[in-house]
């Protein structure tokens, strides 16, 4: 049995749970759907069960009930790799540590600090901590518009669009470009998505991201600058809007073949 957590942002018109419930069914696979609000995780009867977590809110509940069962069970994916991917800084600092290219970033408090960073730039980008679907990103020219802190603030690297590769088990799978003509690229903030091609070095680049955080799978983001790509930032519970690859098939089909192995 697979147990899967549905995405709470889903809605009818966009249903990344739902797609993949959909390819369970044809390959026969049986599944429930899980209520993060209706387990008692100290007493949830899952033992040796795979969860698919398809997504959670952002609060403490759902994190630790996953947490709870991810000691007893097989979370896709991880809530430690979860939480690695909704905190910028943390993704930031597993993908330094790991020597995956990032734009230049800085964490601080000091006031001190972002404003020399800023003064060194020239231009910045300031996001919050926890953000999702490009809302609260900004372009940052002075230091008036810093706003409070604490700041994560990236070097701005001038472009006109952004890619999203899906990484799945290890593997670059799908990508697409996502362009507009604002600093926010996501397809939620009015970019366009489009298909493209995985070169090489894109490939390279958003394998060793999702090896950095330790994820089953993710949406890997990356720009173009001068010196090849580089990585904006991980996403832990990914859409896959605009994709040629059939990725609700292939995430399915993983889903199975680990249930199948811990059956074994």
């Amino acid at each position: 049995m697979i147990y899967i957590v549905p995405k709470p942002t889903d809605t009818p018109d966009d249903n990344s749970t739902g797609t993949v419930m959909r390819e369970l069914e044809r390959a026969d696979a049986r599944y429930g759907v899980l209520d993060l609000g209706e387990v008692d995780p100290l007493d949830s009867g899952l033992e040796n069960e795979l969860i698919w977590v398809c997504g959670i809110r952002q609060d403490g509940h759902q994190f630790e009930t996953l947490n709870v069962l991810s000691l007893n069970n097989r979370v896709i994916n991880t809530p430690a790799s979860i939480v690695a991917c909704a905190s910028k800084v943390m993704t930031t600092g597993l993908l330094l540590a790991n020597n995956v290219r990032t734009p230049d970033t800085a964490y601080t408090q000091s006031e001190r600090q972002a404003r020399e960073f800023l003064v060194r730039h020239g231009k910045i980008v300031y996001k919050p901590l926890y953000g999702y679907d490009g809302n609260g990103i900004r372009l940052v020219a002075e230091p008036g518009e810093l706003g409070p802190g604490p700041w994560y603030l990236q070097e701005y690297v001038k472009n006109d669009r952004d890619f999203r590769v899906f990484v799945l088990g290890g593997e670059a799978v799908g990508a697409i470009a996502r362009v507009s003509d604002t600093l926010m690229h996501n397809i939620h903030q009015g970019g366009i998505g489009m298909p493209v091609a995985i070169d090489e070095e894109m490939r390279s680049t958003a394998e060793a991201a999702a090896a950095a955080i330790g994820i089953d799978y993710c949406g890997v983001d990356l720009l173009l600058d001068r010196e090849g790509y580089t990585v904006l930032e991980v996403n832990g519970t990914p859409n896959w809007h605009c994709m040629a690859a059939p990725i609700p098939n292939l995430l399915a089909r993983y889903l199975i073949e680990r249930e199948r192995e811990m059956r074994a």
